[in-house]
Parts: structure tokens; C-alpha cells; sequence
């Protein structure tokens, strides 16, 4: 009997250990889920500011340098539509996060993430030659309001 008793508890903690070893893979893989949709809305978040910047900066550089501020010129529509574009692109991937992301593989959500990630890494250099060209232009202006007080 003892021996059937000492083989019963040993079997019990094995199950046990295999539970909690389950168990505790479950919660790592939910954890993971959750941090990687999380960072997903940041990401996704993070974009729409660098775009709504962007836009931003083409229209004050835009009023700034045309002569008709309310009749856009070519390139700048061509600008407005590109991010207009990755605006709503944005938009489907919100509604993919939304609709989509609970039910998603990690893969999926994994792959998600590194496009979100490398949209923004493009973005990156284009919102600082932006921002380079508004602080260019900015002291253009200032430049030639001095000239014009000075004559």
C-alpha cells in the first residue's frame, strides 16, 4: 500500500508540475498578445501625429510661399494626397487592430507591428527634411523682413 501511495503522489505533483508548467506558458503567450496589440496602438498612434505633422508642415510652408494661399500648387496636392493616402491606410489598419487583432496569431500581430514600425521609420527622414525646410524658410522670411525695414 505504500508503495501505491508513494507512486499516486508522485504521479499527482507530475500532473501538478505539468498544470502549472501549462499554465504559466498560457499567461507568457497572453502576455505577449497583449503587449504586442498594445504596442501596435502606440505605434499606430504615433503615426497618425507624424502624419497629421507632416500635413501641417506642408500647409504652413505652402501658405507661406505661395502668392494665393487658398489655390494649391501641384506638388503640394500631390503631397496633400500622399498623406491623405497613408491617412487612411492608418484608418484600415485601426479597423484591422479592432476588428481583427483579438482573434490573430502572433505571427499576424507580430507582422502588423514591423509594418507599422517600418512605415514610420520611412516617414522619419521625410518629417525632419520638412522640418529642416520650415526652419530654411522661416529664416528666409525673417531675412527678407529685415531687408525690406532696413531699405
Amino acid at each position: 500500500m505504500n508503495a501505491y501511495l508513494t507512486a499516486g503522489l508522485t504521479t499527482l505533483f507530475i500532473v501538478l508540475a505539468v498544470l502549472a508548467a501549462l499554465a504559466l506558458a498560457y499567461r507568457q503567450r497572453l502576455y505577449r498578445r497583449t503587449g504586442s496589440v498594445r504596442h501596435l496602438l502606440e505605434l499606430a498612434d504615433r503615426l497618425e501625429v507624424d502624419l497629421k505633422n507632416c500635413r501641417n508642415g506642408l500647409q504652413q510652408a505652402h501658405a507661406v510661399m505661395s502668392l494665393n494661399p487658398d489655390l494649391p500648387a501641384e506638388s503640394e496636392k500631390e503631397a496633400r494626397s500622399a498623406i491623405e493616402a497613408g491617412l487612411r491606410s492608418l484608418l484600415q489598419q485601426r479597423i484591422w487592430i479592432r476588428d481583427k487583432a483579438p482573434r490573430a496569431t502572433q505571427h499576424e500581430l507580430d507582422q502588423a507591428v514591423a509594418t507599422m514600425s517600418e512605415a514610420r521609420n520611412r516617414l522619419r527622414p521625410l518629417l525632419a527634411g520638412l522640418d529642416q525646410a520650415q526652419h530654411d524658410l522661416d529664416d528666409a522670411m525673417r531675412e527678407q523682413i529685415r531687408r525690406e525695414t532696413d531699405a
